[in-house]
């Protein structure tokens, strides 16, 4: 592959409330075994891109933790490897970083080293497939600066959180708008870049000059009508978990039967850092439909549409439904969950009930068992 990955994972927004405090969005727990940044690893290794930089940033600990060995992605190698920067205090700099720009600014060391000629930048939110072969065929032939994947929402959904674009007849990005106020199309950008690498060092250092720091509003947008600029429209399924409701809905689509046929038996794979746990255990009296359990959960009570992380403990009597039980929770007797996100590593007490009426709740006891 002739193009080095960047996968900007060191961000942060308030919109994911509560379930942020103890770690990055790029770690989000997704489908029962995996984590948000899992998704774009993939993508990259199944494209064969041999070299691949992480940049975390914000409650980063719990990430670096998952990315601790680079052989779980296939990136074990002599020739590249992945390479996880955080931060760095420097005689030159002393700042953390402070927007998408200035990230790859303060690690462009690691691009100028790099041979290969395009580079491919995306963020660690999202859930996908995707062959960036396809991308990167599509902008040598449109002869491109610069190309934005991008995808059509369907129609009631909320456009205003993402950039939105329009195109001309030959794909060329004509407008484009980050987080407006009102959307005025529904094309949005993925957050998927690939960019020329001598280009993209040549506008992080007039950006750093400049004293901007975001690549979207510095350069995307910036330049949109001085670089030749195209967007690349995909159909597949693609979602960013950038919001409580935005996970929820991500997660609970795992329970269809044809979004898990197309992630877990389709060709190519998604790869996770494994876990050495048991099977899932169902005793005498337990009830479980159209869910997902992972391994090393106990199940006594009764799940009704619902997702379980690795080390669920569920009582007797209990009852979840259409909830999200993230990783290593205990549920005691008689607990009713339903329309919640519970919180990793917590202990709801017995005879609890917890109900999110006006849109997903966040569960999230005050014990002395922390989480990542």
């Amino acid at each position: 592959m002739r193009a080095v990955g960047i996968i900007l994972a060191g961000g942060n927004n308030n919109r994911m409330r509560e379930l942020t405090t103890r770690r990055a969005i790029a770690a989000m727990p997704i489908a029962g075994s995996y984590r948000a940044i899992d998704f774009a690893l993939s993508n990259m290794s199944n494209s064969h891109i041999q070299k691949v930089a992480v940049l975390t940033q914000y409650n980063a600990r719990s990430l670096n933790e998952h990315l601790n060995s680079s052989k779980w992605w296939d990136f074990g190698r002599k020739q590249g490897g992945l390479y996880v920067f955080t931060p760095t205090i420097t005689a030159d700099n002393g700042y953390w970083y402070r927007g998408t720009a200035d990230a790859i600014c303060q690690n462009l060391d690691f691009l100028k080293r790099c041979h290969e000629p395009y580079v491919i930048i995306t963020s660690g939110d999202a859930v996908y497939k995707m062959d960036y072969n396809k991308v990167l065929e599509y902008h040598i032939e449109k002869r491109a600066d610069i190309t934005v994947v991008c995808k059509e929402l369907d129609p009631g959904e909320d456009a205003s959180r993402f950039g939105t674009l329009k195109l001309d007849e030959s794909m060329r990005i004509e407008e484009y708008e980050e987080k407006p106020m009102v959307a005025n199309s529904s094309l949005i950008s993925t957050g998927i870049y690939i960019i020329r690498r001598r280009l993209l060092i040549d506008l992080i250092e007039r950006c750093a000059e400049e004293e901007r720091y975001d690549f979207v509003t510095d350069i995307l947008i910036r330049y949109k009508n001085l670089k030749k600029m195209y967007g690349y429209k995909i159909k597949d399924y693609w979602s960013n978990i950038s919001t409580v409701d935005a996970y929820y809905r991500t997660n609970m689509d795992f329970l269809k039967p044809e979004v898990r046929n197309y992630f877990f038996r389709e060709c190519p794979e998604i790869y996770s850092k494994v876990s050495d746990l048991p099977p899932a255990k169902y005793n005498p009296g337990s009830a479980v439909k159209n869910s997902l359990v992972a391994s090393g959960s106990i199940i006594n009570g009764t799940v009704e549409n619902s997702i379980l992380f690795k080390k669920t403990f569920v009582g007797n009597n209990c009852v979840i439904k259409n909830s999200i039980i993230l990783n290593d929770v205990y549920l005691g007797d008689n607990t009713y969950i339903e329309n919640c996100i519970v919180e990793s590593r917590d202990t709801i007490r017995a005879n609890t009930r917890h109900v999110g009426e006006n849109g997903v709740k966040v569960v999230m006891e005050k014990n002395e068992r922390y989480a990542l």
